[in-house]
């Protein structure tokens, strides 16, 4: 599972979990609470915090894979010998392994 399938995975269980908590919260029998209202608001800034986190959470991990390929990018061009070699290497090893199979 990618990075992002879990941010958006774990959003969808949050803004499932603040729906129930809405649908909770929005009983007509709870309006009568004095506190009903005030708790509604701290749900709703709490979804907001939550969201905007998420979201930063999402570029922050973009931007560093973006920074990482770069990285490999310019040492692959920097360095296009180690590189060959290390795919020789691995692809060497890749078929020891099938060929004993």
């Amino acid at each position: 599972m990618s990075v992002s399938d879990s941010i958006s995975t774990t959003q969808a269980d949050l803004e499932k979990l603040v729906s129930d908590l809405r649908g909770l919260l929005s009983s007509k029998d709870l309006d009568s609470v004095p506190d009903i209202k005030l708790l509604r608001q701290k749900l709703d800034d709490g979804l907001q915090t939550a969201r905007e986190s998420a979201v930063r959470a999402a570029q922050d991990a973009a931007r560093q894979a973006k920074d990482a390929a770069l990285a490999a990018d310019r040492y692959a061009h920097d360095e296009p010998w180690r590189v060959a070699g290390a795919a020789l290497a691995v692809g060497a090893l890749v078929g020891f392994v099938l060929a004993r199979r």
